[in-house]
This record gives structure tokens, sequence and C-alpha cells, in this order.
């Protein structure tokens, strides 16, 4: 899978995802990429699935300390809902 750059900020926006985490809505970047790049990894379990969509998330945006496990279950739904 080749991981196609923004060329500006606009398109760098179009990028960026809603999700709901802890009832909040939050903007995600990268959230379609992140998504294709796991399922693609051919993982079985939600645990290592999580923990993979969660560990791409904090590459492309900030995830606060001690939130991680609400943001890895929100992305984790999000994921299963498109898979």
């Amino acid at each position: 899978m080749k991981e196609e750059k923004p060329c500006c900020a606009a398109a760098a926006a179009r990028k960026v995802k809603r999700i709901m985490v802890n009832g909040q809505a939050v903007g995600v970047a990268q959230l379609d990429e992140i998504c294709s790049k796991v399922d693609a990894m051919g993982l079985t379990s939600d645990e290592e699935i999580g923990r993979a969509l969660l560990k791409e998330v904090k590459i492309y945006n900030y995830v606060p300390a001690g939130r991680e496990e609400e943001y890895r279950r929100a992305v984790l739904e999000e994921y299963a809902r498109r898979t």
C-alpha cells in the first residue's frame, strides 16, 4: 500500500474524520489510511487490532495522556463499522 502525503494544508484537512470519543466529537487525521493499514495486517483479535489502531493514530494525532483507552475503544468501534 503506497502512502500518499497531502500536498497542502487543505488536502490534509480533508483527511480528518470525526469520531466520538467518550461522547465527544474528535477529529482524527489519516483515519481512512490507518484503518486500511491495520486491516492489511490480518490481525484477528480485537485486542491486537485495538493496539495497532492506537499506535497508528498516535503517529498522526495527539492523544491526551490518560485517554489512550478511550481513543482505542472509539477507533476500534469505527474500524468495526468499516470492515
